[in-house]
């Protein structure tokens, strides 16, 4: 699998990841049985997308990216379809999430 790929699966990783998080507040507890299967499905595909990119990407890299990235994400999925707008302080830390992101793929990846 090339550098290319990895990251093509860091991406589908990063959309399961924010799949299953919309789908865990939908769930209400995992008290709702369709939005319950979902988070489950996803959260497994999840991990098994991360896993192939580790193959390729060191897992300290891995994870710090799809973290960051699924937390932007979560962010813009919780704005958009649950309307829970972040505060000003919750925007200068998000923005310092995405530039941790930024740090560690471009300067960390010897």
């Amino acid at each position: 699998m090339s550098l290319v790929s990895s990251y093509l699966f860091l991406g589908v990783a990063v959309f399961l990841g924010v799949t299953s998080n919309s789908f865990a507040k939908s769930a209400e507890g995992f008290t709702l049985l369709v939005p319950s299967i979902i988070t489950a499905i996803t959260i497994v595909l999840c991990m098994y997308a991360l896993s192939l990119v580790m193959k390729n990407i060191p897992m300290g890299i891995t994870y710090a990216s799809f973290a960051g990235l699924t937390i932007i994400a979560t962010v813009v999925v919780g704005v958009i379809r649950f309307n829970q707008v972040p505060n000003f302080y919750s925007l200068i830390g998000l923005a310092f999430i995405i530039i941790g992101v930024l740090i560690v793929n471009l300067l960390g990846n010897n």
